[in-house]
């Protein structure tokens, strides 16, 4: 679509926008792209890359910025990352110890790491956690009012209270604890929410009764038992030239924070990617703010894919830098994840 001269005029044009925010005029293109071309040259080229939508021209200034489509364009074909000098910045970053029995405290300091290292948002999904039980209790409390408790293979304990439609006695709670475990133990969450619906006509109704409310339980129990989505920095955005004069944009991105479901389903769509992705803002739904870019990277635990982590920051940021954060930090994370 372009040749090399306008390639190489959109690649300074991005980088210098990248690096000091103003839009890039063309006797600065000129002075760093390195080409021996006119200023009209330039123009007509500018011209050219402004009709096909990769740069554009803010009203009060006669030079250029890139759009979300010469961002990917740029990412995509003319990106070169340099390794990263982790002491690079204002002030030295100490890398936080990322212990390995202590999987949380692992996701919160990679959180962390990622925030400091680019300045921006680190997000990190907690590793999803299979709903499987290995054994299962029910504890009358009161009248219709059962403690269930759910005994994990790894030995976590989860606890929820139910309400049952009618009274139970310790003996009829024994006999469906010891049903549930002898029949369902080993099985996930929702393998046996499956099989209770398949059997539930086969079963008495008040042990079906029972076991179905345990496992709505058990699935909510697990549900809460873990923060899905950890974030680091979010305060950092306040002080990005491209967002603190428009706090109607401010707001958009803190609700985004706030509304973690949304999150999830963009560290979804990266965790079925391989290696670093980058999401570029106003380019699809995936990325819903124009302003707004997320580089992500899938972590391991032993080879799986179990969740993902990633920068969140203005389209203006070194993608170089931030690809060289992520790749890194996830590289981590893996590593102490999967120690024994």
């Amino acid at each position: 679509m372009l040749d090399e001269r306008a390639k190489t005029l959109l690649k300074t044009l991005v980088e210098r926008y990248i690096a000091d925010g103003q839009p890039v005029g063309s006797r600065t293109l000129s002075r760093a792209s390195g080409l021996d071309l006119s200023p009209a040259t330039i123009r007509n080229v500018m011209a050219d890359l402004e009709e096909l939508g990769l740069i554009a021209s803010p009203h009060t200034s006669a030079g250029r910025i890139p759009t979300a489509r010469g961002y990917r364009l740029f990412v995509d074909t003319m990106l070169t990352a340099q390794p990263l000098d982790l002491a690079r910045g204002a002030a030295p970053i100490e890398q936080p110890q990322l212990q390995p029995d202590q999987p949380q405290r692992v996701i919160a300091n990679a959180a962390q790491l990622l925030s400091s290292l680019s300045s921006f948002v680190g997000v990190v999904t907690a590793p999803r956690k299979a709903s499987v039980f290995h054994h299962i209790e029910f504890l009358r409390l009161s009248e219709r009012r059962v403690l269930v408790i759910l005994v994990a293979p790894d030995g976590d304990v989860q606890n929820r209270v139910i309400f049952t439609a009618q009274d139970y006695t310790q003996g009829q709670l024994i006999e469906a604890s010891n049903y549930l475990t002898s029949h369902y133990a080993g099985l996930t969450i929702e393998e046996v929410r499956e099989r209770l619906k398949r059997e539930v006509d086969a079963l008495r109704g008040e042990i079906a009764a029972l076991m179905q409310a345990a496992v709505q339980a058990g699935s909510e129990a697990i549900a809460d038992s873990q923060e899905q989505v950890v974030i680091s920095g979010e305060r950092n955005l306040l002080t990005v030239q491209d967002f603190s004069s428009d706090m109607g944009s401010l707001r958009k991105l803190f609700d985004l924070f706030e509304q973690k479901t949304q999150l999830m389903r963009l560290l979804d769509v990266s965790s079925r990617a391989e290696g670093v992705r980058i999401y570029i803002g106003g380019e699809s739904m995936v990325v819903p703010f124009e302003e707004l870019s997320v580089v992500s990277a899938p972590y391991e635990v032993n080879g799986q894919v179990v969740g993902t982590l990633g920068v969140i920051g203005p389209t203006r940021m070194a993608y170089d830098r931030m690809i060289q954060i992520v790749d890194i930090t996830s590289r981590l994370v893996s590593n102490a994840l999967s120690q024994k």
